[in-house]
């Protein structure tokens, strides 16, 4: 299942669909199918556009993002934190060593800055190797290193090395929670992410105080055109086309309860 999803994933992120259209057209062109070439071209033009000239990926990347709210103040007390991997560059850092962050960084340094806050509290780091090859160290390896290089001693550490998806972050969480004895923790990750995690965690039986980071919007987007950052445009739309192809699915296999968790 886990490559499946792979190569979904591939297939149907608004880039591949333009493409995929485009070459739809130009077969129907060679087997003069020219009024089915026309639409699917235009369909593909339509991909584009949105994808790539308005604020649409903002737009939905902000509706997840608001779905929990942070809290307004850190909890008066806190045993244990969970963390969700995808804030590291791994195949890079398997080949060069050190810590190498993405743009999903901010997961570590609230969890850093929580660490630091409330210092018996344990960390458990949920992320293992989630490329096709599995030719890489997972978030868990690196982690261990980035937590220790600013003063957090790799004994507070449980370290999930083996997930490669949300899906099993939250089942392999359950046992490992299980085995220290721990419940009722944080839970960290982007907040756009955020739904789909507590909708997984939820299923598993887990009681999690969700704690998002890592926003990508303002929080005030409105849908318009914008020709001024295609780039971001483009990676807006795909993270949230991204997160709520995989709402959609979990639902409909019954990992989650709801198609859209909310608080």
């Amino acid at each position: 299942m886990f490559v499946v999803s792979k190569l979904f994933w591939l297939a149907v992120q608004p880039l591949s669909l333009a493409f995929a259209t485009v070459l739809l057209s130009v077969l129907l062109i060679a087997f003069n199918r020219r009024r089915a070439a026309l639409l699917s071209l235009s369909l593909s033009l339509t991909i584009l556009f949105v994808t790539l000239y308005t604020t649409t990926g903002s737009v939905l990347l902000q509706g997840l993002e608001a779905r929990f709210p942070k809290p307004s103040a850190d909890p008066s007390e806190m045993s244990c934190m969970i963390v969700l991997g995808g804030a590291f560059e791994t195949e890079v850092t398997t080949t060069r060593g050190g810590i190498e962050l993405n743009q999903s960084a901010d997961r570590f340094v609230e969890a850093l800055r929580l660490a630091k806050a409330y210092p018996a509290a344990r960390l458990l780091v949920s992320g293992g190797d989630g490329s096709l090859s599995g030719r890489f160290e997972g978030d868990a390896v690196v982690s261990r290193r980035f937590f220790e290089t600013f003063g957090i001693s790799g004994s507070r550490l449980i370290e999930d090395r083996t997930s490669r998806n949300t899906d099993e972050n939250a089942a392999n969480t359950k046992g490992l929670l299980s085995a220290e004895g721990l419940t009722d923790c944080l839970l960290v990750t982007s907040a756009f992410h955020m739904p789909r995690s507590v909708g997984l965690f939820r299923k598993q039986g887990l009681i999690v105080t969700p704690w998002p980071a890592d926003y990508r919007t303002s929080g005030d987007v409105a849908l318009t055109l914008d020709f001024t950052q295609p780039t971001l445009n483009a990676q807006q739309t795909a993270t949230a086309v991204r997160e709520w192809v995989g709402l959609f699915s979990y639902w409909l296999l019954g990992r989650i309860d709801e198609l859209y968790p909310s608080p």
